[in-house]
Formats: C-alpha cells, sequence, structure tokens
C-alpha cells in the first residue's frame, strides 16, 4: 500500500505543476490582451481629427451639457493621483462628448455660449436675384379694368406725408418734382451739412429747376445726358456728364468706337465715381425707367438712396416690356410693390393736366399717360 502511495505521488505532482504552468501562461495571455487593447484605444484617440485634439480643453471641460459628463470632467480635475494614461482617455473622452454636444446645443439654438476657440464659419451670401417678384392678380378674371384701378389707386395714394415738399426757391408743391425735406428724415440735415448728392438721370429736355435750387443750397448735383459733346463738364455748380444710364452695361465683345452713346447701368456709375449714397435720386428716362427700376431692385442699388423722384410713362408698355395689357399693368404695379419692401413710401405725386389722356394707347379710366411719383427711403441712414 505504501509502494502504491509513493508510485502515485510523483504523478500527482507533475499534474499540478501542469496547471500551475497553465494557469500563468493564461494570465500572461490575459494581461498581454489587455495591454494590446489599450494601446489601441490610445492610438485610435491620437488618430482623431486634429480640431478635436488642438482645441481649448479648459473652456471644454468647464462647459459640458449633462450632470453625468460634468462630474468627469470635474473628477479628471480633482483627481491628480490618477494614472497618466488613465487621465488623458478620461480628458480626450470627455472633450470629444463637449464638441459633439456644443456643435448640437448650437444647431438647435441652446442656452450654451458657442466656444470661442473654434469660430463659426461665415454665412452664406445671398444669391443674385433674377427676376422680381410678380403681385398676385387683381382678380381672377385678370381683366385690365381691375389691374389698372389697383395701379392708379395705388400711385395716387400717399403712404407717409411731408413738410415742407420743397426747398426755398424751388417750383413748390404744385410743381411736377419735389423733394421731402420733414424732419423724420436726413436729407434736410444733410443739406444743412453740405453732404448732400443728387444724381439726375434723364435725356437733356427735362426741367431742371430741381437740380439748380438744390445746387443753390449746397448739394453736390450731378446729371447725366448722353448728348453732352464733352464727357464731363461743370456748369452752374452742377456736374454734367455724357453718359446714358441703362439697365446693362455695354457688350465687352463690342468696341466702344461702334457703341452707341456711353451707357451704364447706375450700380457701375457709383462704383466709377466712388459713390456709395445718393440723397436724391432724379428719374425722367422716357419709358426706359421700368427696366431701369428692375435693375435697381434686382442689384440692390436701392438700399443706397435716400429719396427716389421717378416718372413713369403710361402711354405703352416701356421700352423691352411684353405682355398683354392685363400683364404689363401687373408687371408695373409689382414693381412699386417691390420699392415698398425695399422701405421706400410713397409721400407725393403729381399729375399735368396738360398730358395726353392715355393708358396703353386708349383713354382708360381718364389717366394720364405720365405721373410724377416722390418715394422716400424711411429706413435710410446715411
Amino acid at each position: 500500500m505504501g509502494e502504491i502511495q509513493r508510485e502515485m505521488w510523483p504523478g500527482m505532482g507533475r499534474d499540478r505543476l501542469t496547471r500551475g504552468l497553465v494557469l500563468r501562461l493564461c494570465l500572461l495571455l490575459t494581461a498581454l490582451c489587455v495591454c494590446v487593447h489599450i494601446y489601441l484605444e490610445l492610438g485610435s484617440s491620437r488618430g482623431a481629427p486634429s480640431h478635436l485634439i488642438l482645441g481649448c480643453p479648459t473652456q471644454t471641460s468647464q462647459v459640458l451639457p449633462d450632470k453625468g459628463a460634468r462630474t468627469r470632467g470635474t473628477k479628471d480635475v480633482l483627481e491628480p493621483n490618477v494614472g497618466t494614461e488613465d487621465r488623458a482617455i478620461k480628458r480626450m473622452v470627455s472633450y470629444v462628448r463637449t464638441l459633439k454636444n456644443d456643435s448640437v446645443a448650437g444647431k438647435t439654438g441652446g442656452g450654451d455660449k458657442p466656444s470661442t476657440c473654434c469660430p463659426p464659419s461665415r454665412p452664406k451670401r445671398k444669391s443674385p436675384r433674377w427676376h422680381i417678384e410678380l403681385e398676385p392678380w387683381a382678380s381672377d378674371s385678370h381683366s385690365l379694368e381691375e389691374e389698372a384701378r389697383r395701379f392708379l389707386h395705388y400711385i395716387t395714394t400717399p403712404q407717409v406725408s411731408c413738410a415742407p415738399p420743397s426747398p426755398e426757391g424751388q417750383e413748390g408743391p404744385k410743381g411736377p418734382w419735389a423733394v421731402c425735406l420733414d424732419s423724420k428724415y436726413s436729407l434736410a440735415q444733410r443739406i444743412h451739412t453740405k453732404h448732400c448728392r443728387v444724381y439726375s438721370l434723364g435725356l437733356g429736355v427735362e426741367d431742371k429747376t430741381l437740380e439748380r435750387s438744390l445746387a443753390r443750397v449746397g448739394c453736390e448735383v450731378h446729371c447725366f445726358d448722353p448728348s453732352l459733346k464733352q464727357a464731363h463738364l461743370q456748369e452752374s455748380d452742377m456736374w454734367l456728364h455724357r453718359l446714358s444710364v441703362d439697365w446693362r452695361d455695354p457688350n465687352p465683345a463690342i468696341p466702344a468706337q461702334r457703341q452707341h452713346g456711353n451707357i451704364k447701368k447706375l450700380a457701375t456709375i457709383l462704383n466709377d465715381f466712388g459713390h456709395r449714397q445718393v440723397d436724391v435720386l432724379k428719374v425722367d428716362m422716357e419709358s426706359a425707367e421700368w427696366k431701369i427700376l428692375e435693375n435697381l431692385v434686382l442689384e440692390g442699388v436701392l438700399s443706397s438712396v435716400g429719396q427716389l423722384l421717378l416718372e413713369v410713362h403710361l402711354h405703352w408698355a416701356g421700352f423691352e416690356v411684353d405682355g398683354d395689357d392685363p400683364s404689363v399693368v401687373r408687371y408695373w404695379f409689382s414693381l412699386l410693390k417691390e420699392l415698398e419692401r425695399a422701405h421706400f413710401r410713397l409721400f407725393r405725386y403729381h399729375n399735368d393736366p396738360a398730358k395726353p389722356r392715355l393708358f396703353l394707347h386708349r383713354n382708360f379710366l381718364n389717366a394720364s399717360s405720365a405721373y410724377t411719383l416722390g418715394w422716400v427711403n424711411n429706413e435710410w441712414r446715411p
């Protein structure tokens, strides 16, 4: 019996030794797996995008959106004895979480202030406009009578009042052209401080009484007339320019000597002259005013204008205005409503009784063939 036991003990000892070696090997493999896992985690964190690492750790550790994240961020600061690798992992995880939540809060309009270390991108510029917004039809029948009634009522109903209506020496409220010198607006103050600028667009035959009176009180007056012999001429305290204002710039493919006259858009002239603002813009363009006005609307030039004095001609549709008669009147009305959207308000209209009673080639509703309208920009601050 004793011999049998002595023969069994050596075998049992070898089994215990084998199991111990296997256990130690398993522990080593487990430790190796843990180390590899930690190494891979650290490597993936280091491989994160640069803008997540090169941020403002101090600021983001203070602005944590949820309670759990806020607790973890505070623990990172208050526990200096935590291991270096563990602290680095915690800081990176909480930092990435903060950036994500901050971006979501910014999109949803949250109350947290945006981080100053990552400035927001610039807002996109508004795309250019290519056409005006047409107003709804005056009636379901699209009749000329309904369109004409709405349009004529609109241009003969002042929206604001101005007093006094004109500077000293001007023809007065019964004349075709007058500016608004009400103290609610800035023109009177601009005249007093000698900072007034006037643009007059015409074809050389219109009345210049208003321009001369404004030049006498100290305004800088520029008159544009394509019939002049000289390119630029100063006369009676006014500048005269051999230019015709159009709704198009000259075709660059056509040589200048082959073009008919010197024509430019108003935006181009303002840029060439270095003028950012015009206190008074007078337009008397003999039926070209509709397309010129459309260009001013589409290019946003009206925001640089304080007052717009405009003569509209109604005996025909106007240059390059197409469509049947109801569509033409709807287009006219829509253009004037664009003025209203640009903060212009009608303060005066004038109807010359000597003008013929023609409305689109016919005597219609006793309408005159031409009206002089005065508009003031009630949000213009030079």
